[in-house]
């Protein structure tokens, strides 16, 4: 295996956890965009106003993504696990 294989190798591992992490990272995003706005506007500062809904949200995104996740984990392992041969000579 040589350095070029590890390097494409992590390169796309990584790309994946990206990947991966993009739902849920976004929706976090827009729910901590609309609670902020709605803290600035009724200027209630409540810290758990902050991490309860993001929370629910974030849960409630991996539950309809989770298909797709798995999906995609799978074929990317498949992928690795078929590629093993190529790697090692």
């Amino acid at each position: 295996m040589d350095i070029d294989s590890v390097i494409h190798l992590g390169s796309q591992s990584l790309y994946m956890v990206l990947m991966l992490s993009l739902p849920m990272l976004v929706v976090a995003l827009a729910v901590g965009v609309m609670i902020s706005l709605f803290q600035a506007v009724t200027q209630i500062q409540e810290m758990t106003l902050t991490f309860v809904p993001k929370i629910i949200a974030v849960f409630l995104c991996l539950v309809f993504v989770a298909p797709w996740l798995t999906e995609t984990m799978v074929d990317f392992t498949r992928e690795i696990i078929l590629s093993i041969p190529t790697i090692t000579h």
